[in-house]
Parts: structure tokens; C-alpha cells; sequence
């Protein structure tokens, strides 16, 4: 396993700090290199689109170079989360990272999806062939969660218990669906959702922690939560670090690796920031992700389940 230079190189040095023998991410995005190549474009607009420079930190480099780079850092298990902006992408998407899991040991396989007729049966295809994580972005998609033609999807995930990512908040821009209330609908329909906030819901950490108070199976990932990035722009409101303490066990590191805007270490340098404790942080970067994926106790994704 090579170490990265410079700030990447003291990744290992956090999560042995912890005694932790990794960690567990569950916010990894790996997209075809077209469908990568427009997202980043996306941000290279980001001043326009956002109202601040979002510079990628790891766009000079391959999808191996990047799985080398978790690898590295002690990362023992990550999705390649993809999602679409249109119909007739899912599909598509999941043969891709599918593919990339199967000939990825660490990789956890994943599937996405979009409100189409084809939705619930290219679903249940990559439920048969190892999905265990499924990834939507409502804003990127623009669509309703509660759309009928998901309703067969959301089915089938809470059927299988398997977790959903899903980028709902209104940060970094509000979109036509986001926010708390749609997917509430959604999990009156379906309670055996399990259901993972991305960015533990920014702007809205309090109204989307309160969501996961009603409902038990609603987890928080921390993807960019606490970084000087994302304090300039949504800050954490006062006592919500006590919220997270409450969730302890359904909060789950994320990162959005490598579509981020500084070194990996940056993010684990927020939550080791919080002082929340280090049995907070060992099972917000390693016992919990293992639980909410299924995986083996030394963090494999092979065989675990």
C-alpha cells in the first residue's frame, strides 16, 4: 500500500491515533469519465453556480490513482456513488459501478436511480447482482422523491434494508424538491427506509437531525460538515454539535471524495474538532459505517453481509 505525500501521508496517523484498523467511507463518488469530466465542469463554474471558487484537490488523476489514494489513506471500504441528471443514465451508471466493485475488492457495490418506468426493475436487477448501497441526488435530478414511478424503488430498498444516500438538504442551493419534507413523505410510505442524509442535510443540520429522531433508521453522513469550507457558507448553528452527540450511532463519515475542495484530512480534522470524544469518532469513522453496510468486521466488503 503506498502512503500520499504531504497532508495525505497523516491520514493513518488519525485513525491509529483511535486504535481503528481503517476507516469506513460512505460518501465516494466514481463516475465514467464523461459523466466525471461534466461534474467537474460544473464546479469549475462553481463562482457562478455557488457564489465561490469550489477548486477540485484531486482532479489531475485516474480513477486507479484514486482508488490508490484511499488505499492509502486507510480507507478499507468505499461506494463509487454515481447519480444522474436525466432519464436513460441509471441504468447505465449502475453496469459501470457495478463493474468497477466487481473488480474492486474494497469497493462496495452500488446503484442509483431516476423516476422513469424502468426504475424499480433496473433496481431490483442491481439488488440481484450485489448492489448494497444506492445513491440520488435530488438536486442534481431536479425530480420528487415522492414521483409514483419511484415508489417501486423505495420498495425495493426498504425490502432489502438497503441504504439509500441521498442528497436532500437545500445546501448548497436550494433545488424544486429538497428539504426535509419530501423525504418524510417518502419514509410514511416506506418507515424500513434506510435512509442516509448526505451532508447531514446543510443548511437545514437541525431540522434533519430532528428527522432522525422520529425516524430510527435515519442516518447523517458528515461529508464536508465542519470544514472551513462549509462554515463560510452554512455554518453549524449553535448546540448542534450536542445533536450529533445524540445520533452518535447513526452518523457516518462521508467525505465526497475526490470532488472536494482540500486534502482528505481536512475532513477527519473537522469531526476531531467537534470534541465529541474519540468513542464518538471511532464509530462515526469505522463501527457504524461497518454496520450500516454489512460489512465483514475487518472492514471487507467480500463475503460480508
Amino acid at each position: 500500500m503506498t502512503v500520499p505525500a504531504g497532508a495525505d501521508g497523516t491520514v493513518p496517523e488519525f485513525w491509529r491515533r483511535l486504535g481503528l484498523p481503517g476507516l469506513v467511507d460512505v460518501h465516494v463518488h466514481f463516475l465514467p469519465p464523461r459523466v466525471l469530466a461534466a461534474v467537474w465542469a460544473f464546479f469549475e463554474r462553481a463562482e457562478q453556480n455557488y457564489g465561490r471558487p469550489w477548486p477540485i484537490h484531486y482532479r489531475d488523476t485516474s480513477d486507479d490513482e484514486r482508488i490508490d489514494l484511499l488505499r492509502g489513506f486507510g480507507v478499507r471500504a468505499f461506494p463509487a456513488l454515481a447519480y444522474p441528471h436525466k432519464p436513460g443514465m441509471a441504468s447505465f451508471l449502475n453496469d459501470w459501478t457495478l463493474d468497477l466493485a466487481a473488480r474492486t475488492p474494497d469497493c462496495v457495490p452500488s446503484a442509483t436511480f431516476f423516476p422513469e418506468p424502468e426504475a424499480g426493475r433496473y433496481v431490483r436487477s442491481a439488488l440481484d447482482r450485489g448492489a448494497r448501497i444506492a445513491k440520488a441526488h435530488l438536486q442534481v435530478g431536479g425530480y420528487d422523491p415522492n414521483d409514483p414511478l419511484l415508489d417501486p424503488v423505495w420498495g425495493a430498498l426498504a425490502e432489502a434494508g438497503m441504504p439509500a444516500v441521498v442528497h436532500c438538504g437545500n445546501g448548497p442551493r436550494r433545488g424544486a424538491h429538497t428539504g426535509v419534507e419530501p423525504m418524510e413523505a417518502v419514509l410514511r410510505r416506506f418507515p424500513g427506509l434506510v435512509l442516509v442524509v448526505a451532508h447531514a442535510g446543510l443548511p437545514d443540520y437541525v431540522a434533519f437531525a430532528a428527522l432522525a429522531d422520529r425516524w430510527p433508521l435515519v442516518h447523517l453522513d458528515t461529508t464536508m460538515v465542519g470544514t472551513e469550507f462549509t462554515e463560510q457558507m452554512a455554518p453549524m448553528p449553535p448546540g448542534y454539535r450536542s445533536r450529533l452527540a445524540d445520533l452518535a450511532d447513526r452518523v457516518v463519515l462521508g467525505t465526497d471524495f475526490p470532488n472536494i475542495p482540500y486534502p482528505y484530512r481536512t475532513q477527519l480534522e473537522a469531526l476531531a474538532g467537534l470534541d465529541l470524544g474519540d468513542a464518538w469518532l471511532r464509530g462515526v469513522c469505522w463501527h457504524n459505517g461497518i454496520r450500516l453496510l454489512g460489512l465483514g468486521p475487518d472492514g471487507s466488503v467480500r463475503g460480508a453481509g
